[in-house]
């Protein structure tokens, strides 16, 4: 499932996250414990600042702004403005004060503090875009972390598996290229990166550093 599918074009938004936008937070409720794995592989520390990429309906920024505390501050950045709107209002009713919402594709959006960490959760068709991906990394300080997560094709000798995951991520992906290996453009940008497969393959956790 995909926080906002397409990484750069807005002609690429899919119906999730424009009409369905008011329901994307029932209908990925089960990923919220994966989402959490992805914040927790992240680390973020107090007083950091955290960049939330393809932010979504803002479903990370509650355990993003719980470790950052009252003196960090986490930006979300999405390109969908039916996403951008729920993400608005859910900073509004929590009372968030150190909590930015840029809408903009991620290609193209401008992030002027730099940044300790950068989130990717389930985000699979910006990480196939080497120009958002270059974006991202130049928002960040030198050493700054990365984890990045979401859904992945399982092994090739589960067909009928594989059916069910293509199932299950189709309203959130606008492109299945890469799906074996999401996270393999953002493993060239970085140092020190590591992969661990979840949920019997079908899903990853990725970490890194920028160089």
């Amino acid at each position: 499932m995909s926080s906002s599918a397409a990484g750069t074009l807005s002609r690429s938004i899919l119906p999730a996250y424009t009409d369905d936008a008011g329901r994307y937070d029932d209908r990925t409720r089960a990923f919220q414990q994966y989402r959490e794995l992805i914040v927790d592989a992240l680390d973020p520390r107090p007083g950091e600042v955290v960049v939330d990429v393809g932010c979504g309906t803002g479903l990370c920024f509650a355990a993003l702004v719980a470790r950052v505390g009252p003196r960090g501050t986490v930006i979300g950045v999405d390109q969908a403005p039916d996403m951008v709107a729920v993400a608005r209002r859910r900073v509004t009713e929590a009372g968030w004060r150190n909590v930015v919402v840029v809408e903009s594709p991620i290609a193209s959006a401008e992030v002027d503090v730099p940044a300790d960490a950068a989130l990717f959760s389930a985000v699979h068709d910006i990480l196939q875009s080497g120009e958002a991906l270059r974006t991202v990394i130049g928002w960040l300080r030198p050493g700054a972390r990365v984890a990045a997560g979401g859904g992945k094709w399982a092994s090739p000798w589960l067909p009928m598996l594989n059916a069910q995951i293509r199932s299950l991520h189709a309203p959130y992906v606008a492109d299945f290229g890469g799906f074996d290996r999401p996270w393999s453009r953002l493993d060239r940008l970085l140092q020190n990166f590591q992969m661990r497969e979840v949920a019997f393959g079908t899903g990853y956790v990725a970490t890194g550093r920028v160089g």
